[in-house]
This record gives structure tokens, sequence and C-alpha cells, in this order.
């Protein structure tokens, strides 16, 4: 439900409504004056001062403060022309006359004040109402748009209606692309796009009625939150005039306040679609490389196998044997590293026991406290861990971290568990994190 505020009556008035209201204050008089002589006839004219405050209560809250200070003028006139000596004439002879016409018009006067702010206060309250529930209206439609388009969209259309201009909205991050328009198919001139760029390039109003960029045909507001510009709204009317009055100002800042939280919201909201969708297209492209090494590792093994038996028998030439071992080793590693690098590979820190390792960011703390690991120290315990749990031999070890031609450097391997324990473990004589299975590797034990 869409709602509207109620016109504002100061410099909107037609002069022949103004005229209407104070001829109605003026014919109420009369009429009180007709009945007051008609009730002096029967009685005395005592009672009939107190006829003319209906017509100045009436006009006052009616028709205002101006036309009831006119009808209590008139009916002080009045009662003094038809109700006191001498009659029908403008002079009174009797002191207490002429207190009563004095006090008449005090009284009259008064009322009228009280009248009219009566109706002042009835008027802002319909206002601020009428406001509120165009405002809460306004952000329930925005409450259901889903993207920064649909935003601007019922955004230029609330503007539009309530301010009676055209209205377009402009993206930050081109000040000649529009979001939204109404009418559609706006083509704004060269000194409003400055304009449009003024505004958001300073996050200042500017164009049609503002100091900076007034040649402009249309002005145009920031939309921003913070210190990040969302976008600027920009209004014209075809008669030329500036689009927001000044008692409307309170109205276009509430809306506007509106418009940035919707905005903010949506693109908020838009970032976490992009990064699930992220998240989900990494997981999918992990899941397949992962896929495609398990299909293609088995194949690897077998061949390195053969490699192995051809170089124990020796029946072939040794150095193509040892070379082929080494690119088919090559090829492990690379499909191992493919898959560790993976987007969303890794990323979260592996906790086990009083130890996390962080394998994205090379981080590893015990405690919370980071552990210092040379490059090697890193590379082995990085190596368990991708195996958590699983026995890694001697050869894949050396292999993996120092390259196929030191795979039978055992020592080497050694020298680096033996550091890793002395960092690690709460006990390094008797460990628990790295242990080993003699004769064949390590494993890092899960907790």
């Amino acid at each position: 439900m869409d709602f509207k505020l109620p016109p504002t009556r100061n410099p909107a008035i037609p002069l022949a409504q103004t005229l209407a209201a104070y001829a109605a204050a003026l014919l109420l008089v009369a009429i009180s004056t007709v009945i007051g002589l008609v009730i002096e006839a029967r009685w005395n004219s005592s009672p009939v001062d107190m006829l003319y405050l209906l017509p100045v209560l009436a006009a006052a809250i009616y028709a205002g403060f101006g036309p009831g200070l006119v009808a209590a003028a008139a009916s002080a006139l009045a009662f003094n022309y038809y109700f006191t000596a001498p009659y029908h004439t403008l002079m009174i002879h009797n002191p207490a006359d002429i207190v009563t016409v004095i006090m008449l018009f005090l009284v009259a006067a008064v009322c009228s004040q009280l009248a009219a702010s009566v109706r002042r206060q009835a008027q802002l309250a319909s206002s601020h109402a009428a406001r509120n529930a165009t405002i809460a209206s306004f952000a329930r439609r925005l409450l259901a748009a889903l993207d920064v388009g649909q935003v601007a969209q019922i955004g230029v259309s609330q503007f539009a209606e309530l301010f009676s201009c055209q209205v377009m909205i402009l993206s930050a991050s081109d000040e000649t692309a529009i979001l939204a328009s109404q009418p559609e198919n706006i083509l704004p001139s060269p000194s409003d796009l400055a304009a449009a760029a003024f505004t958001l390039e300073t996050g200042e109003p500017s164009g049609r009625g503002e100091r900076r960029v007034s040649q402009a045909d249309w002005q145009f507001h920031p939309i921003r939150s913070g210190n990040d510009m969302l976008a600027s709204i920009g209004l014209a009317r075809d008669d030329g005039m500036p689009p927001i009055c000044e008692d409307r100002k309170l109205l276009f800042e509430s809306l506007l306040n509106q418009l940035t939280l919707a905005f903010a919201r949506a693109q908020i909201e838009g970032d976490a679609r992009d990064a699930a969708a992220l998240r989900a297209r990494d997981r999918l492209r992990s899941a397949l490389l992962t896929s495609i090494g398990d299909e293609i590792k088995p194949r690897i093994k077998a061949v390195q196998t053969v490699v192995r038996a051809l170089r124990r028998e020796g029946a072939s030439d040794r150095a193509l044997v040892s070379e082929l071992d080494s690119e088919m080793t090559g090829i492990e590693r690379h499909i191992d590293n493919l898959v560790d690098v993976s987007p969303g590979a890794h990323s979260v820190a592996i906790p086990l026991g009083e130890i996390a390792i962080d394998l994205h960011r090379r981080i590893v703390t015990r405690l919370g406290a980071e552990i210092h690991l040379t490059p090697k120290e890193f590379a082995v315990l990085a190596e368990l861990a991708k195996h958590a749990g699983r026995v890694l031999t001697h050869a894949h070890l050396l292999r993996a971290v120092w390259g196929p031609a030191q795979q039978d450097h055992v020592d080497y391997l050694r020298v680096a568990i033996r550091a890793l324990r002395q960092k690690l473990e709460a006990e390094p004589s008797n460990p628990r994190l790295i242990l080993n299975e003699p004769g064949v590797g390590y494993r890092l034990a899960l907790h």
C-alpha cells in the first residue's frame, strides 16, 4: 500500500481558496448576527455576545488563524453596530458596552489563536503520520528487493511519485551508467553528467538549486554508506524549479536513508552470494582435481614399480631407467601440488591437539603461540599433515622435500624429524605427534 502526504498549505493554497475561507468566516458572523437579532427581539442582548464565539472557533479550526482573526474583528464590529447604543452606528455611549465589545474581541482573538494552534497541531500530526507511513511502506518495498537493480527501480518509482518529478539513479563505479530511471531512456546532458560526477566524487549535493554545478537541470544527491559511495540519485522537474521544496526536505532525507540502507544490504548480500558461489566452485574444482589425482596416481605407481623392477634386474639401460623414474616422480609431485594448491585446499588450519598447522599461510602454532620452522622442517611437517594418519615412507618424504636425487639420504630426514620433535612435542624423547614406523617411515598422529 502506498501513502501520499497531504499537501502543505503555506505557499501552495490558491488565492481563490484563501478568499473563500475569509468569505466563509464573514458569512458565519452574519448568520450569528441574524440569530442574535432574533434572540434580542424576544429576550435581550445579554446572551448575544456568546453567539459570536461560534463563528470565530469554526473559522479558526477549519480555515486557520487569519480567517479566525477576521471573524473576531467582524464579530466585535457587528455586536457594536447592532446590539449597543446608539444602534446602527459604531459609536458607543455606555462604558459597560465598550468593555463588552473589547472583551468580546479579545476573547474571540484568543479563542481564534487557540483553535488555530489546535488545527496546526492536528495538521502536523497528520503530516508526521503520513510521512512515517510513507517511509514504512518504502522500507517494506525495499526489503523485497533481491539486488541493487531492484533497489534502484523501487527507489526511482517512489521518489518520482512522491515528489512529482523525473528521477534517475547512477552507479558509483561509472557516473554514466544509469541503474534505473523514471521515465525510462533518460539522456542526461553533459552539465548533468558533470554534476553527477561531482556528487559521486565529493559526496556533496550538486545541480539545480544547489551551490555546486547549479547550471545543471538535475539535482543530485549522494547515496553512500560511511565513506563508501554506493550511487547517486538525481531529480528534475519539468518546470525547471528545484525538485525538493523546503517542507519536503525532511521526508526526502528519511527516504534517502532508507534507500542507502537498502543499497548497502543488497551489495552485501550480492557479495555473499558471489562468495558462496566461488566457494562452491572451489570445492567442485578441488574435488575434480582430487578425483583426477586418485585416478592417475595408481597408474604412476604401477609404472614406478616396473621401473624399479627393471633397475633391480639390470637388464635395461640404467641411465634411461633412472631418468624415467625421476620423471615419473616429478609427475607424481606435480599432481600432489596441483591438488594441494587448488582453490580452497588447506585454507583452514589443521588442529592436532595443542598444535595447529596452517598450510595456506605456512604458520604453525602451539597453544596459540607461533613456532618458527625452517623451510625444510615446514615442508616435512606439511607433507605429513597432508596425509595425516598415514605412514609416509622415507623415500616419499625425501622425494617430496629434497627431490628424487636425495631419496636415499635418510639422515637428512632424521635431522628434520628430530628438530620438529624438539619444537613441537611436549616430550621429544617420548613423541606423541610425529610417530616412527621402524624401517618404513613416519606418520602424523591424529588427535
